[in-house]
């Protein structure tokens, strides 16, 4: 349909049972202003042309903090923050991405080769998709697409993540007759981020991304991760997830994040192994010793942790299956205190004097102790905290929040059920 005929049609509440599905029912208003608003942002880039509306969703971490990268368990779900798109399908070998939040050069897709020079920008993982694609043995085309975001960049929601499945998706559609499987899309997505974006990275954003609702990943077999949904409605079993940004500057971390999986690998090796998915807690209980003399005591507690939490993950799914949402909740605190007590991701040891996801973590422990869960929420040190909070005391965790962290600062999320998705004209 054209751009016209798309906003003809949501005004006319043809797409309601689709917003619905992918943002629940009390966003569903807000949802037909933002897509207009989409709509027109790209009729004014390209004309009332034919084109297809595509979205991709971002992620919250629920159990398993920092354990992929040591190829073990984690639990995360896609939630209804998303990426939006107008999509345009061209006969041009050129992917063009246009965004009022930031600007991208066309992306010729007749170069794929791995660019330096365009390390860390959104162009290399453009080429990077591309290049996985055709590495896979899948099509390749050119499109423009008019996107907007509302998945926060910095939140612990991976924003990057959701443009890479995005772009994935829009590619196994237009060119693959939707034949590139979540699983996949997610795999070519971490590729492109590690490969041509130059960012380590494991699979856990990209996976929670693609494959929607709560999923459950065993990275042990790398290759072949093991992912599994787990059928489980948060808002019906009567609790809310909220995240809080605790308005703290991620500048200069880079080096605490990379301190966290070089010292679980350095415990690991002590032990005779690559990373510690491949011992046991009684491998490192027994070599304890050893590996404070040569690691140092944090590299012993963050392997303590991990090792923990791996196995923690297995507790949680068991719960979310069983319907037993208290004994979940008791498996999040449990992860909670492990993170801050063992991994130390809560603030940075160099800026004592700046401790507020601690602060968020003490405030949500006083509202919500015997009736909910928090816990420092991705990788740490600044961002957000996850809380899940009763339904009927969501007004007085959010308002106590954002007394303290800022009118803007909560964002209550819902458990999205698809990851990369096609809005289709019924």
């Amino acid at each position: 349909m054209k751009i016209s005929e798309w906003k003809a049609y949501l005004g006319q509440g043809k797409l309601d049972e689709t917003l619905g599905f992918l943002y629940g029912e009390t966003r569903k208003t807000q949802q037909i202003s933002r897509y207009q608003t989409v709509l027109d942002h790209a009729m004014e880039k390209f004309g009332d042309c034919e084109v297809r509306l595509f979205s991709a969703p971002g992620r919250t971490e629920v159990g398993g903090n920092h354990t992929d990268h040591q190829l073990g368990r984690v639990l995360a779900a896609s939630i209804d923050l998303d990426v939006l798109s107008v999509v345009r399908p061209t006969d041009k070998p050129v992917i063009s991405y246009y965004s009022d939040a930031f600007s991208v050069d066309p992306v010729d897709i007749t170069d794929l080769d791995i660019n330096e020079a365009q390390y860390n920008t959104t162009e290399s993982l453009i080429r990077g998709i591309a290049a996985r694609f055709v590495q896979n043995k899948y099509n390749i085309g050119g499109f423009d697409c008019y996107a907007e975001s509302d998945v926060l960049p910095g939140s612990g929601m991976s924003s990057s993540a959701a443009f890479e499945i995005l772009i994935a998706e829009i590619l196994s559609v237009l060119y693959n007759d939707g034949a590139v499987s979540p699983v996949e899309q997610a795999m070519i997505g971490q590729f492109a981020e590690n490969v041509y974006f130059g960012k380590a990275s494991g699979l856990m954003d990209q996976m929670a991304c693609s494959v929607g609702g709560f999923v459950t990943i065993d990275f042990r077999d790398a290759a072949n991760p093991v992912v599994r949904n787990i059928p489980f409605e948060l808002d019906r079993n009567g609790y809310a997830l909220i995240l809080t940004d605790c308005k703290q500057s991620h500048a200069d971390l880079s080096d605490e994040y990379s301190k966290i999986p070089s010292e679980m690998k350095a415990a690991a090796a002590v032990m005779g192994k690559t990373v510690l998915s491949e011992c046991t807690l009684n491998d490192l209980i027994q070599n304890a010793g050893e590996i404070r003399w040569k690691c140092g005591d944090r590299a012993f507690l963050r392997a303590y942790h991990f090792l923990n939490e791996t196995d923690r993950v297995l507790d949680e799914v068991a719960a979310l299956e069983q319907g037993e949402t208290a004994r979940f909740l008791d498996f999040i605190n449990e992860s909670g205190r492990s993170s801050f007590m063992y991994l130390q991701n809560v603030y940075p040891p160099n800026d004592l004097e700046h401790q507020s996801l601690a602060v968020g973590l003490a405030l949500s422990e006083h509202v919500l102790s015997g009736k909910g869960a928090w816990r420092v929420h991705g990788g740490g040190f600044a961002g957000t905290i996850q809380a899940f909070v009763p339904l009927d005391m969501t007004e007085t965790y959010v308002s106590l929040m954002e007394s303290v962290f800022g009118s803007d600062s909560c964002y209550q999320l819902r458990i999205r059920s698809v990851g990369g998705y096609e809005i289709k004209a019924d």
